[in-house]
């Protein structure tokens, strides 16, 4: 926590970490939050990859090059940060304290590297894991999207495999059975 962005206690909302394999959902339920829970402040990472049809820079993500992640690790800006699957991603840092210090709820929807080292630089936050109902239901979702090739896909599922054996680091474990569900246990957790 820098100086100035409040204290670990009194005003000080709690930062609730969304994270999970590729494919579980995490950005459906996202987008599911901010049209239905617009008081949460749901970050926007930093990404090197290219946009899907219908993102929107600065709604699912901002999209810069190489050289500009880069500079963004260098000057200290990024809270987390990491690199998956030949791309990287990363969380704003100054966006994110201010948030928390002024007390409004804040999401960052993260891939498990990213988690822990949020883990290690706020303590306090709530780390949630999202699951799956099942792996072949992961599988039928990653191969369904139609927006990789194979060989991507292939290296997707690899890390799912890792990132679904790490769910005992997680504070909480949801099932994603339903989006609606989801939000709604998600919304109660960030609230408590």
């Amino acid at each position: 926590m820098s100086p100035g962005s409040g204290s670990a206690s009194g005003d000080r909302a709690r930062l609730t970490v969304l994270s999970g394999p590729s494919g579980v959902g995490k950005s459906t339920v996202v987008a599911r939050l901010r049209e239905t829970d617009p008081h949460l402040w749901l970050s926007v990472s930093v990404t090197t990859r290219r946009p899907r049809p219908g993102e929107v820079e600065g709604r699912e993500y901002y999209f810069v090059d190489d050289h500009e992640f880069d500079r963004l690790v260098a000057a200290g800006e990024l809270l987390e940060w990491a690199a998956y699957v030949n791309l990287r991603h990363g969380t704003p840092r100054a966006p994110v304290e201010q948030k928390l210090a002024a007390g409004v709820p804040v999401l960052l929807e993260i891939d498990l590297a990213g988690a822990r080292q949020v883990r290690q630089a706020e303590s306090d936050a709530r780390l949630v894991f999202l699951a799956p109902p099942s792996w072949d239901e992961l599988v039928r979702r990653l191969t369904g999207r139609g927006t990789e090739p194979p060989d991507v896909i292939r290296r997707r599922l690899d890390a799912a495999r890792i990132e679904m054996a790490a769910e005992k680091e997680f504070d909480v474990t949801l099932v994603n059975t339903s989006v609606q569900d989801v939000c709604d246990e998600l919304v109660a957790l960030m609230l408590r």
